[in-house]
């Protein structure tokens, strides 16, 4: 018996220890209509001076001439919406774009943030969402 409390307080701190280190956030791509955009937050709980994402857009059929900073916003789980402060990033044009959308901090923290990019590709709207 006092075996398996040792391996469960063992298995509790473990699981403790990754919840609390800072573990990234997953990437997620959304590959509909003729653009995939890939995104992966950036400290989402570790800086505050902004919620940050690295973004990647790809194609071989069209420009990709969106301003990011006009097509996302973010929208928190009590479903307010707050527009990006800055791309870090290529410019519109080209096939392949790349870099960091910010946005200011969303304080109290929420428990999920929802990136919606909107317009890209003939895709009315992608929802990336992670919990924090």
């Amino acid at each position: 018996m006092k075996k398996i409390i040792i391996i469960f307080i063992a298995i509790l701190f473990i699981i403790l220890a990754v919840k609390f280190r800072g573990v990234p956030f997953e990437t997620k791509e959304n590959s509909e209509g003729s653009v995939v955009i890939t995104v992966t937050p950036r400290d989402l709980e570790s800086d505050p001076s902004s919620l940050s994402f690295d973004i990647a857009l790809g194609t071989h059929s069209e420009e990709l001439d969106s301003d990011l900073i006009v097509v996302s916003e973010i929208v928190d789980d009590q479903r307010k919406s707050y527009k990006p402060i800055s791309w870090e990033g290529t410019p519109p044009g080209g096939h392949h774009r790349e870099g960091v959308l910010k946005f200011k901090p969303i304080l109290p923290g929420p428990k999920s943030i929802e990136l919606i990019i909107k317009n890209v590709g003939g895709v009315p709207e992608r929802s990336f969402k992670w919990n924090l």
